[in-house]
């Protein structure tokens, strides 16, 4: 099982502190050093509703319709989680059709003038990758006031599993035989 972050809308305040540390945590190649509007790309939305806010994530999922869809292999599972290898990405957006939790983005960076690179720009797909290459873990998880994201792994999820299978045995109310 991949591991993945789940938030808990009841605590989300929908502060998007998680965006911001998200873009920060990822700059994209060519940009600039400060967060601007141009350059505010997280690989996470808060999204915002009248009653609830929440924030969405790629969910890791075990059989990747994202992974499954790229057509050039840039989408790989990787350390437990499903990674995005930017040098084969062609930026066809097949994998933003593909997912079916709407995670996946692709936007456009500036590309270095050389000989062989003829245009200014260059299609990448974002998706959330757990902030895999920080030893300090996502940065989403770390910089959220009210602790709603969890980093959610086989043996939480065990754990989760077993806590809901009790509550719902003590819950339910005996039946006549």
């Amino acid at each position: 099982m991949n591991r993945f972050i789940i938030a808990e809308p009841q605590n989300c305040i929908g502060c998007r502190t998680c965006e911001v540390a998200c873009a920060l945590a990822h700059p994209l190649p060519g940009g600039e050093d400060m967060l601007s509007p141009a350059n505010f790309n997280p690989r996470l939305k808060v999204i915002k509703g009248a009653r609830v806010s929440t924030p969405v994530l790629c969910r890791q999922c075990d059989d990747a319709p994202c992974a499954n869809a790229c057509p050039s292999g840039a989408i790989v599972r990787r350390d437990d989680s499903i990674q995005v290898l930017q040098e084969r990405c062609v930026g066809c957006k097949t994998c933003m059709v593909a997912c079916p939790y709407g995670a996946m983005e692709v936007t456009t960076v500036p590309q270095a003038a050389g000989v062989l690179k003829s245009r200014a720009a260059k299609a990448v797909a974002l998706k959330c990758d757990l902030c895999i290459d920080n030893p300090a873990g996502p940065a989403c998880i770390a910089s959220c006031p009210t602790k709603c994201l969890h980093m959610v792994d086989q043996q939480r999820m065990a754990a989760i599993t077993k806590q809901r299978r009790e509550q719902a045995a003590l819950d339910v109310p005996s039946l006549p035989l």
